[in-house]
């Protein structure tokens, strides 16, 4: 990477270089090996969630269908990043196109937008279970499923889509080396000779309305949950309400938490957490949840659960029939 030339020009580069993690290039191979298991264990799991869900009919319930799309936004959100870090953690291979690199990040923001929608779509859901279960099949319906799916993919792209427009028409001048394993946002914005505070403002400001509302409106549905659970008189009627909540709950942590660390980190902790730090947050904050929700949800939800164990011995009877 040492000698890699700077493009001087005014001029935007044709490819940038992703350095990997800064720090931590004896350790690439490791996360190599960890990525690559990571990522089969999320196409696989995501893919099973889908086919399960796809071919039970029991199975066509709201919160199914949301969690149909999640999957499905995990596999998009992990191939966007992790065969390209692979790739680097591998061969050392960092190049990336100017077009690729900003198409990358485009499909990382959305991504990221859609799934904070999801997590709101499926908390909604679960307030309706709950709190107002005769009316769900009457609330939830159809075409105010897609309406709300609909909307969170419009949201996303409303959002997203001047970010990255935004930081593409700056002017990269200098050096095109990414001190980072995938083009993230503030690292491809260090690189521009220009002053990229109004796009880096907008990520701020944009982020914080998406996420900010998101989180208040779950944080609201999942107070009202708690006060109708605590109003039940049997506790095996409150244990059963809760645990149809636990995968969700479980599902949120993962995404929040690691990216609130990774956000905040990056933004007020620049100076004093190690630069190896920062990026590895920030790479495992696109990983470890596409790689944990399939198995969240097959591990806490019974009817998944159920459904994936009958197809799975179902495809183990029919190879070894045809194996005969």
């Amino acid at each position: 990477m040492l000698g890699i030339p700077n493009n001087h020009t005014m001029e935007n580069p044709d490819t940038f270089f992703l350095v990997g993690i800064p720090g931590l290039l004896s350790s690439h191979l490791w996360l190599a090996i960890s990525l690559s298991a990571m990522y089969v264990i999320s196409l696989l799991g995501n893919v099973l969630i889908m086919t399960v869900i796809w071919m039970d009919f029991t199975l066509q319930e709201p919160m199914y269908c949301f969690l149909y799309i999640l999957a499905a936004v995990d596999i998009v959100m992990a191939s966007s990043v992790v065969p390209k870090m692979v790739s680097i953690f591998f061969s050392g291979d960092g190049s990336i196109s100017f077009s690729a690199c900003f198409t990358q990040m485009y499909i990382v923001h959305a991504a990221t937008s859609v799934e904070t929608g999801l997590l709101l779509a499926m908390a909604f859901d679960r307030y309706i279970a709950i709190c107002k279960p005769l009316h769900y099949k009457r609330i939830l319906t159809p075409q105010l499923m897609l309406v709300m799916s609909v909307a969170i993919i419009v949201r996303a792209v409303i959002f997203m889509t001047p970010l990255s427009w935004m930081l593409s028409h700056l002017p990269f001048c200098g050096s095109n080396v990414v001190l980072h394993s995938y083009c993230e946002h503030i690292a491809v914005a260090k690189l521009s000779c220009a002053d990229p505070m109004p796009s880096s403002l907008y990520s701020v400001i944009g982020s914080s309305i998406i996420v900010g509302s998101d989180v208040a409106f779950i944080a609201a549905s999942y107070h009202l949950i708690l006060q109708a659970v605590c109003g039940l008189a049997s506790k095996n009627a409150q244990l059963k309400a809760l645990s149809t909540c636990g995968s969700h709950v479980g599902v949120m942590a993962l995404y929040y938490l690691p990216g609130m660390a990774s956000i905040y980190v990056a933004w007020l902790g620049k100076d004093t957490v190690p630069l190896h730090t920062q990026v590895l947050l920030a790479d495992l904050y696109l990983v470890i949840p596409p790689t944990l929700n399939p198995i969240i949800y097959g591990l806490r939800t019974k009817q998944i659960r159920k459904r994936t164990w009958s197809l799975l011995m179902h495809c183990l009877l029919d190879h070894s029939k045809l194996g005969s």
